[in-house]
């Protein structure tokens, strides 16, 4: 689905036309954004800079003391400045296939998210509440995100597209589809710091689902995720960083920390990206506040030099293929 939103959106239009079962848009008071420059619309000057954090912490069995740890994270992140926070991927749980049926909880009304919309009230912030297990009333789980705005409505529910299916021989066999279900659904929303785009992990590895939210004027690009340590040292860095220079925004990916003993080891390192893909701030695989202030400046300085959004050959249709004289 997110490939038709792609094609639409990369002919320049912001026009309300991409199918609603393929795109998700969240608009704040601001009105919407549009094209490569997105953002909250109307007459006001959007901030010239944004204070982020990422809160990466230890995961465990238990559902309610991982919800006082992300309480802590969040408090401790907002006391450091942060406007906008955003918490790992699947933080409320093990990230295990078989734990996410029992974690799972109504999004956003169960006690894990309802938390996390109560934090960004509290503090007048931002918060992207990284990922949980899901329920809906047909007893489908998904892997599922929710942002929430200053006053803790929330603005957009993401729902992880693409499900972590894997087997690299002797390393790592993981298979999210056992249990969970693809979402269907491109997730963009406006803030006054500019529109931002909503996926998560696995999800990074898509750059046509980064165009798409970028086509919708998104300026900051979100994954809460959960490398391991297989791919994570090789494949995390790389593939953020290309987000980052492929779609001319910011980065944001923010990892659970990696417990020792876990099955299932995350790389943690969460990330911010600036959108001439160099690394702005990081961390290792302990609990961590990532923090960096956005010059979000940045974004248009990059757009206006090298302008490949307006350069890229959308009109192209023939494709030149040519093989070899097959041999008698």
């Amino acid at each position: 689905a997110y490939a038709a939103a792609r094609v639409r959106c990369a002919r320049y239009s912001a026009r309300s036309s991409c199918d609603s079962n393929s795109v998700t848009m969240a608009t704040s008071d601001g009105g919407g954004g549009g094209g490569g420059g997105g953002g909250g619309g109307g007459a006001a000057t959007a901030p010239s800079t944004l204070r982020v954090a990422l809160c990466q912490f230890t995961v465990t069995a238990d559902k309610q003391l991982n919800v006082r740890t992300a309480t802590a994270a969040v408090d401790k992140a907002v006391a450091g400045g942060a406007q906008m926070v955003v918490l790992p991927e699947c933080w409320n749980s093990p990230y295990d296939t078989g734990a996410f049926r029992q974690y799972a909880e109504a999004v956003p009304s169960g006690t894990s998210m309802t938390a996390i919309g109560e934090l960004a009230a509290k503090h007048g912030v931002y918060v992207v509440g990284g990922s949980v297990p899901e329920v809906d009333d047909d007893g489908r789980v998904y892997n599922t995100s929710v942002a929430f705005g200053r006053s803790g409505e929330v603005l957009a529910k993401h729902r992880k597209l693409h499900l972590f299916d894997i087997d690299i021989a002797g390393r790592q066999r993981f298979k999210e589809s056992d249990t969970l279900t693809g979402g269907d659904g491109i997730t963009v929303f406006d803030t006054e710091f500019g529109r931002v785009g909503l996926a998560i992990c696995y999800d990074v590895r898509f750059p046509a689902l980064a165009a798409a939210m970028r086509g919708r004027g998104a300026r900051i690009l979100v994954y809460p995720g959960a490398f391991n340590t297989t791919t994570g040292p090789l494949h995390w860095e790389l593939l953020l960083r290309a987000r980052a220079l492929d779609q001319q925004c910011f980065v944001l990916a923010c990892s659970p920390s990696r417990v020792p003993d876990s099955k299932y080891q995350a790389w943690g390192h969460s990330t911010i990206v600036d959108p001439w893909a160099k690394v702005v701030a990081t961390c290792d695989h302990d609990d961590a506040i990532v923090a960096a202030e956005l010059d979000l400046s940045a974004i248009d300085t990059v757009r206006q030099q090298i302008p490949v959004s307006i350069q890229a050959r959308t009109d192209v249709v023939r494709v030149v293929d040519v093989q070899a004289d097959a041999k008698d």
